[in-house]
């Protein structure tokens, strides 16, 4: 459990709907951009993993994301510009509303812990002390979260630490597609609801929302570089290790690994082999995770008599 829950607190951040914290009364505290972002660099070349499914009228790429990248990386370019600009619609894991606060309003009901337990009384003194000081570390008050379920503070903590290591939420790959959608006059649709995403985690029982906050707050220092790592595999386009790195310790843990990720793959797979059924070519970026080791997107896709072959580039 320890192994594959540091697991998901380095990749939590990769959450696409984990942009924003919400903090009592529904107020949103949002990560700065960060410094970073204001010095100029020249681009670093990025070769992201790219996939494609075909058959006679229907063309389907897979391209996996990072979703909290740093300025710099030159990735929207050759073989992924070029499937992007021949595909006739873009499909994300979900649409996010424009409005951060939409998002909140969403969440809160959600998150909001109606048992009469606080988050305090779910930890012991030694780890509501470390929890206190990683908020109050960064400037949230120490009691934001008392009245709100364990995984809304883990996920928040492993967001908003991310820009005092550069990475800057305006460069997530799914709001730089998104934005390259909309002025080629792209449709975007998602395979999820902000609902169905935030539900993973609501639907884990205490015991393990509770671990997956001591994890996140014990390992908060070694997020980013966790991350750097990461990102490094995916701009090398190496999906062999980053299964290594994100997947390998799910392992030990099935029962989430099936609801986390190798479920969601599956309702994928189903919802990619009825789009086949109707001509045209569809842009998917999901998570890079979601196309690495095992129990694949590609895998469960194979199962249903679909070949994704890797885009040499």
């Amino acid at each position: 459990m320890k192994k594959w829950l540091k697991t998901l607190a380095v990749t939590c951040a990769a959450i696409p709907f984990a942009q924003c914290a919400v903090l009592p009364g529904g107020n949103v505290a949002v990560a700065a951009e960060p410094a970073a972002a204001a010095t100029a660099t020249a681009p670093t070349e990025a070769n992201p993993a790219l996939w494609v499914v075909k058959d006679e009228d229907t063309t389907v790429y897979l391209f996996g994301t990072v979703h909290v990248l740093k300025p710099g990386l030159s990735w929207f370019d050759a073989a992924v510009k070029d499937a992007f600009d021949k595909s006739d619609e873009m499909v994300l894991e979900l649409v996010l509303p424009d409005d951060q606060a939409a998002a909140a309003q969403t969440m809160m009901p959600m998150a909001m812990d109606r048992s009469g337990k606080t988050l305090p009384s779910r930890l012991t003194a030694d780890e509501l002390k470390a929890y206190q000081a990683a908020l109050t570390g960064l400037g949230l008050p120490a009691n934001a979260f008392d009245m709100f379920k364990p995984w809304l503070p883990a996920i928040t903590l492993s967001v908003l630490p991310l820009t005092k290591y550069g990475y800057d939420p305006q460069q997530r790959a799914e709001k730089q597609l998104t934005k390259f959608a909309k002025e080629s006059g792209k449709p975007v649709s998602g395979f999820e609801t902000l609902e169905e995403q935030l539900g993973l985690f609501d639907g884990l029982p205490e015991i393990q929302q509770v671990a997956f906050l001591n994890s996140v707050v014990k390992d908060l220092d070694r997020l980013g570089p966790a991350l750097d790592n990461l990102v490094v595999l995916w701009a090398k386009g190496d999906p062999d290790g980053l299964a290594a790195a994100m997947n390998e310790s799910m392992a030990a843990t099935p029962e989430l690994a099936q609801t986390l990720l190798y479920g969601r793959n599956q309702r994928w797979a189903d919802q990619i082999k009825a789009r086949m059924e109707q001509p045209g070519t569809v842009f998917v970026a999901v998570g890079a995770g979601h196309l690495a080791g095992e129990k694949s997107l590609q895998d469960y896709l194979a199962e249903r008599g679909l070949t994704a072959t890797r885009v040499d580039y």
